[in-house]
């Protein structure tokens, strides 16, 4: 069976068959509770993110939820680590996020799922502002539709978020910190959006054909330098078409 991708409409399926699944395992008595973030957040509570191929989360629970995580993927053709807790071991990771969290459903009566508000969803993208993911553009995405609500998230309700995630607004890089600003004031969000997921397609893209190339050289650590290298190199041609 192919990979079934996660979307809006079958995401609450997927944490059903958890739900009855870890109940199988550990009986009615064992009550857990896992928390969404990033995209997977992004997904249940926004209308702009079509799909994700995983989510991440913090799991409160015994052993036994990993063994049905694997059980329901196996079952319904899931991807491989299709609810998994890696995120916890990046840098937009926070032991404040559980505190902050908003209650989502339960399922099965032993399954306690919550999600992560606004202003801490965009906090985390900010510190992690990886140009070849979804975390530019979910910034604005999550921005345009608190705007389009009728309550638009203000710069200090972010930074406060940052602050208490992360201890400092510092967490944050000068540039990305200039990116929120310019979101915030500028007039056309939805174009601004589309704008973030092209480049972020094509930051992709180049990655992609560098790791085809160059198997096992890229790390995390020159992944803006080599971007910097193809745009550059991608300027330098179209000009020389000119």
């Amino acid at each position: 069976m192919s990979d079934l991708v996660i979307t809006q409409q079958n995401a609450d399926a997927c944490l059903k068959e958890l739900g009855k699944e870890y109940r199988r395992l550990v009986g009615k008595n064992i009550r857990s509770e896992i928390v969404l973030v990033g995209g997977a957040s992004v997904l249940l509570n926004y209308g702009f993110r079509s799909s994700t191929y995983d989510m991440d989360a913090i799991l409160h629970a015994s052993s036994a939820l990993k063994d049905a995580i694997n059980h329901v993927g196996d079952r319904l053709g899931l991807p491989n680590g299709w609810l998994n807790d890696d995120f916890v071991r990046t840098a937009s990771y926070s032991a404040k996020l559980s505190e902050v969290s908003r209650y989502y459903r339960t399922f099965s009566n032993v399954l306690e799922v919550r999600t992560i508000d606004a202003e801490y969803l965009v906090a985390m993208k900010l510190v992690s502002a990886r140009q070849y993911k979804n975390d530019l553009s979910d910034i604005i995405g999550i921005l345009a539709e608190h705007q389009k609500r009728g309550a638009p998230l203000a710069l200090e309700k972010i930074q406060n978020a940052v602050c208490q995630l992360y201890g400092d607004w510092d967490a944050v890089s000068p540039e990305t910190q200039t990116f929120l600003e310019r979101a915030l004031a500028h007039e056309d969000l939805a174009a601004l959006y589309q704008s973030c997921r092209q480049a972020e397609t094509e930051s992709k893209t180049i990655l992609q054909t560098f790791e085809s190339r160059y198997p096992g050289a890229l790390e995390e650590a020159s992944v803006e330098e080599v971007l910097r290298q193809a745009r550059k190199k991608k300027a330098a041609d179209g000009n020389s078409s000119v």
